[in-house]
């Protein structure tokens, strides 16, 4: 296998089973073009490797798994994907719209908020330390969870719970999580990367061929894509130009940094 990862994000293969991690505590493991990069080069290395069965996905640190979008590189004019196009479709953080065979267990090391939430809901399957919680909490500032949130997380919660979270912009608790489903496991800090590991022995202890062919049918993957998902991405987009280019989207992020309730204008 190529050298893998940077100073961004670390890689490492444990048995059959590949480990990558978001590798910037500092920034509470936000996504900038490195991020992206490094993840998603992990995922195609690990989809072309007949030794890799499983991959992990997780942040380093104790606080944030992932808190999104890096809105310090953007306020300095730094893009947050790669210039290559082909990388470029991989969708935020590498990984949001880049579909592989082998299975994807994401473990949650902290608050999964926003684009945290959003590469969990990528994943195929996800564990979470106790104390973490969930939300997309875009509204809150003018903006809408474009990379996925607003139409995965409906597919894998009730609706209602889903479109409570999605307007509300409120948080929910791991426990909660565990409840809905939308995570398969919770465990204390020192035994999560073990509990994420084991669940990876499974699943890995399964003939390979079997298991990703399974994987491909159950999410219909075709050619490295989700078919079913692409009508949502194109109104993603078409919505994102609407939203972003709003002065409420200016004004949520300039709000909250003046540390004032926002006021909203609807245009």
């Amino acid at each position: 296998m190529t050298q893998l990862g940077n100073d961004a994000v670390t890689v490492e293969t444990r048995g059959n089973v590949m480990l990558v991690t978001i590798n910037r505590p500092e920034a509470r493991n936000a996504v900038n073009r490195f991020v992206h990069e490094g993840v998603g080069d992990a995922l195609e290395a690990a989809d072309a490797d007949p030794e890799i069965r499983c991959v992990i996905v997780t942040g380093a640190g104790d606080k944030s798994f992932c808190a999104g979008a890096d809105l310090v590189a953007l306020s300095r004019g730094e893009s947050l994907t790669p210039d290559d196009k082909a990388k470029q479709a991989w969708g935020f953080a590498g990984i949001v719209s880049h579909a592989i065979s082998k299975p994807v267990i994401t473990c949650v090391n902290g608050t999964a908020l926003g684009g945290g939430l959003e590469i969990t809901l990528a994943c195929d399957l996800a564990v979470a330390v106790d104390s973490a919680q969930f939300g997309l909490p875009e509204p809150k500032r003018g903006l809408f969870a474009a990379a996925g949130g607003v139409f995965r997380l409906p597919e894998q919660l009730p609706k209602k719970i889903a479109m409570e979270m999605i307007l509300t912009g409120d948080p929910i608790t791991a426990q909660r999580a565990l409840e809905l489903g939308l995570v398969n496991a919770i465990a204390p800090r020192e035994a999560l990367l073990d509990t994420a590991f084991a669940l990876a022995a499974r699943i890995t202890v399964n003939a390979p061929l079997s298991v990703q062919a399974s994987k491909r049918m159950a999410l219909g993957i075709v050619d490295g894509k989700v078919a079913r998902d692409e009508a949502a991405w194109a109104q993603n987009r078409a919505e994102a130009k609407i939203v972003f280019t709003s002065e409420d989207s200016r004004e949520g992020p300039k709000a909250f940094a003046e540390k004032r309730a926002p006021v909203w204008k609807a245009r």
